[in-house]
């Protein structure tokens, strides 16, 4: 493939570099460099996406509303070049970086068989980043930057620790495949891994049906046509393959990081909007790797539009300018930590700032369940109560009273609870929601859509197993190691994780815990691309059954929540303007 050079402004443009592999095979790049240096840091996105698919082919859509609702973000640049969940080369070539875009092997214009989130994918990745860093016009250091896929692919190409590679910033990003991408609580996340597999393998190399353009030349992206069966072969079975696995085995191991082999410096960029998608596994990046020099920014709204906001480019640019540039004046005093804590109106309420996460400070705070009242209260319940529901359809509803006094929590949430079911197993959906003092529901900017709840948890309680040495705070870890079939109409106490969440609750604003057996849905479409109901996975001989909750004065069922307490840490500033920008369209789960 003969590599074409184009001149832009203050850019250099050299599309379709071939890249050498070691194992004889090669991927294919875009390289943008600036014009006036001879040597400049590196920015590395690897990717099944396509390095050709302009954001408007991806996801017209959303695209459409960044134009019609972002002069903040357009103003920047001419979007040209604007691919989707990567930075903008245009922005980063005139801050003096060069850009390198890779086709995963399999992808684009990259040949070879499709394997996304596999170990061969990010020791190519690793190939890739060596590649850049010892470029001609290369300084030798490489950062990696980029959103969801290009942050959960940080981990694991940093965990290789390439000798080139000097600083990350994951923004966005899961670090754990299982849990978070694929099997939220052991369930398996189908309506995720279906969209996002579609998405992906559209994009094989040398696929004629593929609905995705190359932004330079017009034509279709792929490459050469291949005949259907080649491709087939060229390709894994994604949606099986994690079928196959339903518990943690080495399949999973081998696409998850091991995260204490990461010690170079880390920016870590996370959003209250990552529910259900990535939220959790970033954290978890953030406080499982060995980095001595590591930060951690909680932002809220969109995720994908806070990557691309004028102010946090610069914070990206700051700590790059450190870490590739070698610039000790980019990057001085910043909080370890910093967290929006969201207000009842999903706006910011206040800027926290920490030594670390999760917040020193923070306490348990418990609401205990009572299933003769349906009460959430800070009080055990005197009597022993009952409530069944049916599921998948039913449900068990637990409110607090108003609240007598504001409420501020950050962290993560977890749920214990007794629980007996009809069948041999039962899959429990937990919902968190509140409620303005006027009795309207408070809703929240999330990638499962504009009106998600606080938070969301789940687990199979055949997978109830939790490993106490690998649990933190108000964070169960679950095993998912092995299947423990329940006797139905025996008592099981299990321990749920709900996702992380920040909030400041008002007087007289009431917090409501919904325990279900599927998918919270606001409508009759139900969860969309969220669900949890692929019929191999959950077939209604096991899970369409009576589930029976317990509650009383002997019985542990509670709902812990990190609530901060305002002692000498964390110290809490007036917000920026800017903090994070502000929900403006309905964001699907980003790829």
């Amino acid at each position: 493939m003969a590599v074409t050079r184009l001149v832009e402004d203050h850019m250099i443009i050299e599309k379709d570099v071939t890249i050498p592999l070691r194992d004889g095979g090669h991927v294919v790049a875009n390289v943008f460099r600036p014009r006036d240096a001879e040597r400049s840091p590196v920015i590395v996105n690897y990717s099944p996406y396509g390095k050709d698919v302009h954001f408007s082919s991806f996801w017209p859509e959303l695209y459409a509303e960044l134009l019609d609702g972002h002069p903040e973000i357009t103003s920047q640049s001419s979007l040209r070049h604007m691919v989707f969940e990567t930075p903008d080369p245009e922005v980063w070539t005139g801050l003096g970086y060069a850009v390198v875009r890779v086709d995963s092997r399999g992808a684009g214009k990259s040949p070879g068989r499709l394997q996304p989130n596999s170990p061969q994918e990010f020791m190519d990745a690793y190939d890739a980043v060596e590649w850049a860093g010892t470029a001609p016009w290369s300084n030798g250091k490489v950062g990696l930057l980029g959103i969801s896929y290009y942050a959960a692919g940080q981990w694991m190409i940093a965990q290789q620790r390439p000798p080139h590679l000097a600083a990350l910033q994951p923004w966005q990003g899961t670090s754990d495949f299982y849990r978070d991408r694929t099997r939220q609580g052991g369930i398996f996340s189908g309506g995720f891994v279906e969209f996002w597999w579609e998405s992906v393998h559209t994009n094989q190399h040398g696929n004629g049906a593929s609905r995705y353009v190359d932004y330079f030349t017009g034509r279709r992206n792929t490459g050469p046509e291949l005949p259907p069966d080649q491709l087939a072969a060229d390709r894994v079975d994604y949606i099986q393959d994690i079928l196959d696995h339903p518990l943690e085995d080495d399949w999973y191991r081998a696409r998850s990081a091991e995260l204490q082999k990461i010690d170079i410096p880390t920016l870590v960029g996370a959003n209250w909007g990552g529910l259900q998608v990535h939220l959790r596994g970033t954290l978890l990046g953030f406080t499982g790797i060995a980095s001595p020099e590591k930060w951690l920014r909680i932002q809220r709204g969109s995720y994908f539009l806070a990557f691309y906001h004028p102010e946090n480019v610069d914070t990206q640019r700051r700590f790059f300018d450190r870490y590739l540039k070698g610039d000790d004046t980019a990057w001085t005093d910043e909080s370890p930590v910093q967290i929006v804590l969201r207000d009842i109106d999903d706006g910011v309420h206040e800027l926290v700032e920490a030594t670390q996460w999760p917040l020193p400070g923070t306490e348990e705070h418990r609401l205990h369940l009572d299933c003769t009242s349906m009460a959430l209260s800070a009080d055990r319940p005197t009597a022993t109560g009952q409530a069944t529901y049916a599921a998948p359809a039913g449900s068990a509803v637990f409110s607090t009273a108003p609240l007598a006094e504001p409420l501020e929590f950050a962290g993560p949430i977890s749920l214990t609870l007794r629980l007996a079911c009809s069948t041999e197993d039962a899959d429990i959906f937990a919902v968190l929601r509140a409620y303005r003092p006027d009795g309207d529901e408070a809703t929240f900017y999330a990638a499962s859509g504009p009106d998600s709840p606080v938070s969301l948890g789940w687990l199979r309680a055949s997978h109830r197993q939790v490993d106490p040495e690998r649990s933190g705070f108000l964070q169960p870890f679950h095993t998912h190691a092995v299947r423990e079939p329940l006797v139905p109409g025996q008592d099981y106490d299990l321990t749920v994780e709900i996702w992380p969440a920040g909030l400041h609750l008002p007087a007289g604003s009431r917090l409501e815990l919904t325990l279900r057996g599927s998918d919270f849905a606001r409508t009759e479409h139900g969860p969309g691309f969220t669900g949890h109901d692929h019929p191999d996975d959950r077939p209604a001989g096991v899970f369409h059954g009576e589930q029976t909750l317990t509650t009383g004065p002997f019985v542990d069922a509670y709902l812990s929540l990190p609530r901060i307490v305002r002692k000498e840490e964390p110290n809490v500033h007036s917000a920026s303007p800017n903090a994070s920008s502000p929900p403006t369209h309905h964001e699907r789960p980003t790829r």
